[in-house]
């Protein structure tokens, strides 16, 4: 299995011996430019990769899995092409890690609304390869995560998440029951939300940054 050949690259701008890494995983019908345009805003010492997913919905646009918008929550996702994304994220992960010199104990996600759901099953399920997600207007989707997941080490994940009050894409409800979860499996997470639709406000990226400097691995 090879893993995603299309993605975008902001080396890092304070070059350290291996630098760490923010993978970027954007959102249902977006593309890799997305979460990419604020990647100058980003910390000058890590490498800030951004993903396409692998699903062409045409005209630019990308999923990581295929959804039913007139379903719940129990039943909005494709979980097969959910797993088989989860799964080719961390194959890329490994090719990246071969091309680049980055830090493999110094590792986040930073996922958007479907992005953000996925993130979250790929840290739960490899937490040896991931150490930090950032996983915004998203939820926990434990369906997607690798089988006996609640048995890897997850005491040293660290998890910021937030999520408008009127996200009228996913419900605020969905999200706010994903902290109690996290807390139950031994997971750190910060969650935050803001007066916003289905988007990050630049106090939610203010906050996001501040996360970033305040939990990097040292």
């Amino acid at each position: 299995m090879t893993g995603i050949s299309t993605y975008l690259v902001r080396p890092p701008k304070q070059v350290l011996e291996k630098n760490p890494l923010l993978l970027l995983l954007h959102g249902y019908g977006s593309n890799e430019a997305d979460l990419f345009s604020f990647a100058t805003e980003l910390p000058d010492e890590y490498y800030v990769i951004s993903l396409q997913a692998p699903f062409d919905l045409q005209y630019g646009s990308y999923a990581w899995y295929a959804i039913n918008f007139d379903a719940d929550a129990s039943k909005f996702s494709d979980l097969d092409q959910a797993r088989s994304s989860r799964n080719l994220v961390l194959t890329t992960l490994d090719e990246l890690q071969r091309k680049y010199p980055i830090d493999a104990q110094a590792v986040a996600l930073i996922g958007f609304s479907q992005g953000a759901i996925l993130s979250y099953a790929i840290a739960l399920s490899y937490p040896d390869r991931i150490q930090r997600v950032a996983a915004l207007s998203g939820y926990l989707n434990t369906e997607i995560a690798a089988e006996g997941f609640e048995k890897n080490k997850l005491a040293n994940l660290q998890i910021y998440a937030s999520h408008g009050t009127v996200d009228q894409v996913i419900p605020v409800e969905w999200a706010r029951k994903s902290p109690e979860i996290l807390t139950n499996l031994g997971v750190r997470v910060q969650f935050k939300e803001y007066p916003i639709g289905h988007g990050v406000s630049p106090q939610n990226f203010y906050d996001l940054t501040n996360w970033l400097q305040q939990t990097k691995v040292v």
